[in-house]
């Protein structure tokens, strides 16, 4: 059970539009390694976990993913806001928004639909935790497409969380 803070954990105010980044972002939010499958990943995992403690680290992990899915939707979100049709085509963002307008649908940044095929619970504590970090680390690549002021900033407060941007 959750309680739902209405704000977002870091605040989101992006002023211009920008259709690259936008469907890089796309990505992180429902692609292969994004938040999405994260905590979903975690939230599946949490119940074949050996420990009540294990347990819930992955159910505040999953949580804080489902954070980091919010703010990357209104990262999508705003990086979409006022775009030209021009803007769109030469960011070769026009499939997503022939099929989704300015809407946020998860999906890869090749425009595939997120599915649960991405991620992995297999009831064994050791082997999740592996499959974790190995998503978790694909989340790096997206590092160097991005320019925001909050690059590199940490959004966990566990020793081995990724850093957002």
């Amino acid at each position: 059970m959750w309680i739902y803070e209405k704000k977002l954990e870091f605040p989101v105010k992006i002023t211009k539009p920008d259709a690259r980044l936008a469907k890089i972002m796309i990505e992180q939010y429902g692609g292969a390694d994004g938040e999405l499958g994260a905590s979903l990943r975690y939230l599946s995992q949490k119940f074949t976990m050996v420990t009540p403690e294990a347990k819930a680290t992955l159910n505040d992990i999953a949580t804080e993913e489902f954070a980091h899915l919010e703010m990357m939707g209104t990262i999508v979100h705003q990086l979409t806001q006022g775009l030209t049709k021009d803007e769109i085509l030469a960011a070769g963002l026009d499939p997503y928004y022939v099929n989704h307008g300015l809407g946020v649908y998860p999906s890869s940044a090749a425009g595939v639909p997120f599915t649960a095929a991405y991620l992995q619970s297999k009831g064994d504590p050791i082997t999740d935790l592996y499959e974790d970090m190995a998503a978790e680390g694909a989340f790096m690549k997206a590092q160097p497409f991005s320019s925001f002021p909050f690059r590199n900033k940490s959004v966990s407060p566990l020793p081995f969380s990724l850093h957002f941007f």
